[in-house]
């Protein structure tokens, strides 16, 4: 249970990471671009002791699937971004990808 406590703080420094990322402007602005890649840096950290127990891939499968849906929520709420069908439904499937890695599979 640890390991998800790893996983899930790598995602949320990884979230904002990637947030800051894209107020960073092409790393031309300072501040922005540190943030960015101070989270980065802890999101690795977490993420590499959530991979003491968990597998890379199934670590990697929610890591991203979970990051996917949370920066597109900050899109929405922060940046004004709204996805199209083909994005939401894209997403849908993200999501019910990593449910079926958690409730299938013996490696999860």
């Amino acid at each position: 249970m640890k390991s998800y406590f790893f996983l899930a703080i790598a995602i949320i420094f990884e979230t904002v990471g990637t947030a800051f990322l894209n107020t960073s402007e092409q790393f031309t602005k300072f501040l922005p671009t540190a943030v960015m890649a101070v989270c980065y840096i802890f999101s690795f950290y977490f993420l590499s002791h959530a991979l003491k127990v968990l597998d890379v891939g199934i670590a990697y499968a929610i890591w991203s699937g979970v990051g996917i849906v949370l920066i597109t929520g900050v899109g929405v709420v922060i940046f004004k971004q709204v996805p199209d069908l083909a994005a939401i439904l894209g997403i849908i499937l993200i999501v019910a990808g990593v449910l079926v890695i958690n409730i299938w599979s013996k490696t999860a």
